[in-house]
């Protein structure tokens, strides 16, 4: 990401349901930035039984160092959720024309990451017409506030 014309980077951590656990903005995409990323995460979330990344070679150092690196799975497709999950981020970034300041995006990726976590209704989980159902029961409820 740009901000302000420098090379920013989001480092994202996802679950295996596609939720947001942290973000994390950085000047540089180094072995550094990689490890301080992977131990913030795992001293919240504690140690995972797989660490999907991509093929970046930071990520197998940093991994590395922490004897972690049998955890770690890349290839194609896999690190999908997180891709997925970049997305909003990425569509504001277009609509507002860049972030101005580091400290913008944080607070941003941190609050929406939350938020859709809140609000993720796992359509995967539920069959259509129970997803039918709960989408129904507030739009009916909304038309009679607003009725």
């Amino acid at each position: 990401m740009k901000i302000n014309g420098q090379m920013r980077y989001l480092w994202r951590a996802v679950d295996h349901e596609g939720e947001g656990l942290e973000s994390f903005v950085t000047p540089t995409r180094d072995k550094g930035a990689s490890l301080k990323f992977i131990k913030e995460a795992m001293k919240r979330h504690g140690c995972p039984r797989a660490i999907v990344t991509d093929k970046l070679r930071s990520h197998t150092a940093a991994l590395k160092e922490i004897a972690a690196a049998d955890l770690q799975e890349t290839g194609r497709r896999l690190n999908n959720r997180a891709e997925n999950s970049h997305l909003p981020v990425r569509r504001r970034e277009r609509a507002v024309l860049r972030f101005r300041k580091m400290k913008t995006l944080q607070k941003f990726t941190s609050v929406r990451a939350s938020d859709r976590n809140h609000f993720s209704q796992e359509r995967h989980l539920i069959s259509r017409d129970l997803n039918r159902l709960r989408r129904s029961a507030p739009l009916a409820e909304w038309r009679i506030v607003m009725g």
